[in-house]
């Protein structure tokens, strides 16, 4: 018979929550979970995250049965994505179809639903090292508890992976972010490139285990000077941790690209984007921000989503023109924006386009719009990834008759377009396009077989409060680290940015400021392994820990 190893007595230590008697194990997983998303932006307390994830794991291990590990995960991923996702409750006091008091209600029914994805993951990880078996056969120590972090790390990585595609997807503020860093830091996201950003998940979880693991390692030794020497590498880490999210100099000088660029962000609040009545003042705000301020200068100018009222396309009913458009010729409108940006110029901008059926409107599309100097339009791009309820209605039918409606204004629902796609516009570079939501998925940006040089990222993000837009600005800095492309985000009232390959602000304008950014684009790596492999690497990082976890089990059970 092989002969266990002298058990661990870490069971019989009373648990925390023997000190806080009201508080429930579900409530402890709950506060676990909100702890966690305080390393999100724009509180950026990324020792927080580790301390909340550490907190999940000694709950995980400590529970006696499968069901009692579901619903830790998922008391965790309600406190997780409340906090984390509270801006969008701020999306409803922006709109007039329902009560703006239902958009607290909807964060917690939205967690409702994502917090099934940690559920599955502490699921997962606890029928893998089974604590109860463990603990009853005396093999509740270190190599136990190292078992349940690895299990649980590949358990992470695949259930963040599959929440940012079941029913659409809903992949905002992976949990690796966290270790991302300010705007001129990278942390230890460097590593996205090899192992995407689910696999950066999974390195934090990984991070998260060793204060448990160090504990119980400590617990063995025979004298108290030995325990205290394994919190050293605990300190080392860190150290280390703290060193990487240290910001450099920012003047340090880097290469920069051949193509000229303006940014422009003309701050225009939600309360005005879609009233018809100020479409022509926020037109001449973008217009004054975009001027060229040398005569001939070839570049490239970036609005952002939603700024423009403007029908820009030919081929719709007169009346619409009248109705939204400067004038009741597309072509005016056109000419006039050509007449702004110079005749050596090229705006990108964000658009509507209809879908037309005997000379009515049955759906809209949310579109990037390319104009020359002479207002002839010169690429199109729609948006793939729609916001539920935001840009269309899902299960209309059920849903509609019972209240509930769409917050962006108008009584049509946006059509997806076909996916990432690259537009050559020759002397300007060739142009990857993603519109707002859709930056923050994950391989999922720009077309493996045609690389573009740049990742052009409009967006209005008036809806999503304080918490959204720099939330939104670290996932996209999360796109041009894996896949060593720079991305440049126009919004209408912030955080707009200009973001090198290596995932570093290179200049931003700040929420609420009307401001422009002038500069070369800067130019683009080689492809990273990411962006040749895409979540391939993440999902084989997870398999390797979840076979290293297998390993571990099989080798500490005891032999017939």
């Amino acid at each position: 018979m092989h002969s266990p190893r002298r058990a661990l007595p870490f069971p019989k230590i009373p648990p925390p929550l023997a000190r806080f008697p009201r508080l429930t194990t579900a409530g402890f997983a709950i506060m676990a979970g909100a702890i966690a998303a305080c390393g999100f932006q724009p509180l950026s307390l990324w020792p927080l995250t580790l301390l909340g994830i550490a907190l999940l794991l000694e709950i995980v291990s400590r529970t006696g049965t499968a069901r009692g590990a579901l619903m830790i995960g998922w008391c965790f991923g309600l406190g997780h994505f409340t906090l984390g996702d509270n801006w969008i409750a701020t999306a409803f006091t922006y709109q007039a179809n329902m009560p703006a008091w239902l958009g607290g209600i909807a964060v917690v029914l939205l967690s409702f639903y994502l917090a099934i994805y940690p559920a599955l993951a502490t699921l997962a990880a606890w029928l893998v090292i089974r604590p109860d078996r463990a603990r009853a056969a005396g093999r509740s120590g270190t190599g136990t508890f190292l078992a349940l972090v690895l299990a649980f790390a590949s358990a992470w990585i695949v259930t963040e992976w599959m929440r940012a595609w079941v029913f659409t997807g809903f992949a905002w503020n992976p949990i690796g972010i966290a270790l991302l860093g300010q705007f001129q830091t990278r942390g230890l996201a460097l590593v996205t490139p090899w192992i995407g950003t689910y696999g950066l998940s999974g390195l934090l979880v990984l991070l998260a285990g060793l204060p448990g693991l160090f504990l119980r390692a400590g617990m063995h030794a025979t004298t108290a000077p030995r325990r205290w020497i394994w919190a050293l590498p605990a300190l080392a880490i860190a150290a280390a941790l703290s060193a990487l999210m240290i910001e450099p100099d920012p003047w340090v000088r880097r290469e920069e690209g051949a193509v000229r660029f303006t940014l422009v962000q003309p701050d225009l609040r939600q309360e005005i984007v879609d009233d018809p009545r100020y479409y022509e003042a926020n037109f001449l705000k973008l217009a004054r921000l975009s001027l060229p301020r040398t005569p001939g200068e070839k570049r490239v100018v970036f609005w952002p989503e939603s700024g423009l009222g403007d029908y820009l396309r030919d081929g719709y009913p007169p009346y619409l023109y009248r109705l939204y458009t400067f004038g009741a010729d597309p072509m005016i409108a056109r000419e006039r924006i050509g007449s702004v940006i110079g005749p050596y110029g090229l705006l990108l901008t964000g658009a509507v386009d209809l879908v037309m059926k005997d000379d009515e409107g049955i759906a809209a599309r949310n579109s990037v719009t390319a104009i020359d100097g002479k207002g002839d339009i010169v690429a199109g791009y729609s948006k793939a990834h729609l916001v539920p309820f935001g840009e269309y209605l899902p299960l209309r039918w059920l849903l509609e008759p019972l209240g509930a409606s769409r917050f962006v204004a108008g009584a049509l629902d946006f059509w997806p377009g076909p996916g990432p796609r690259t537009y050559d516009l020759g002397a300007w570079g060739e142009a990857g396009i993603q519109i707002c939501y859709e930056i923050v998925f994950s391989g999922e940006v720009v077309d493996p077989l045609n690389r573009p040089d740049y990742i052009y990222n409009p967006s209005n993000d008036g809806w999503f409060g304080a918490w959204g837009p720099p939330q939104h600005l670290a996932q996209a800095r999360l796109r041009a680290i894996e896949e060593g492309l720079p991305v440049l985000r126009s919004t209408t009232n912030g955080i707009s940015a200009v973001i090198d390959a290596d995932g570093i602000v290179r200049a931003a304008v700040p929420r609420h400021v009307a401001q422009r950014i002038d500069g070369r684009i800067p130019p683009p790596h080689e492809p990273t392994p990411f962006a040749r492999y895409g979540n391939a690497l993440p999902l084989i990082f997870a398999a390797l820990l979840g076979l290293a976890a297998l390993s571990m089990v099989a080798l500490r059970r005891p032999r017939r």
